[in-house]
């Protein structure tokens, strides 16, 4: 592999980012984590993965947080969802990982082994 450095969005209880966390250690990449309970994800940065996967892909509709917030009925546009994401970063699903220009959301163990 051969990324030095990834840039990772997620919550430290969230399981999936630290099986990310663990699998970049152990090949030696060098990870920027952005605790999204400590610090939101910019609207840029989101509009960047929603792009490539599409604003669905980016929402956890099983998360606490989605539910509490009733969001399962809204049926938004994408402004308007880039808002909330942005507002509301525990409904992302996560990790959210970025070498480079290359992206992917949750646990993709089988991409980030193809990133060189």
């Amino acid at each position: 592999m051969g990324a030095s450095q990834v840039q990772m969005f997620g919550t430290k209880g969230c399981s999936d980012t630290r099986k990310a966390e663990r699998f970049f250690k152990e090949r030696r990449v060098r990870i920027h984590f952005v605790d999204l309970k400590q610090r939101a994800a910019s609207k840029g940065e989101l509009r960047r993965f929603a792009q490539k996967f599409g604003f669905d892909a980016l929402i956890d509709r099983n998360s606490k947080r989605f539910r509490s917030l009733g969001l399962h009925q809204a049926h938004y546009g994408e402004d308007r969802w880039l808002d909330i994401l942005a507002e509301e970063p525990l409904i992302l699903r996560t990790p959210l990982v970025r070498n480079g220009s290359q992206l992917t959301i949750g646990l993709a163990e089988e991409t980030w082994r193809g990133w060189d």
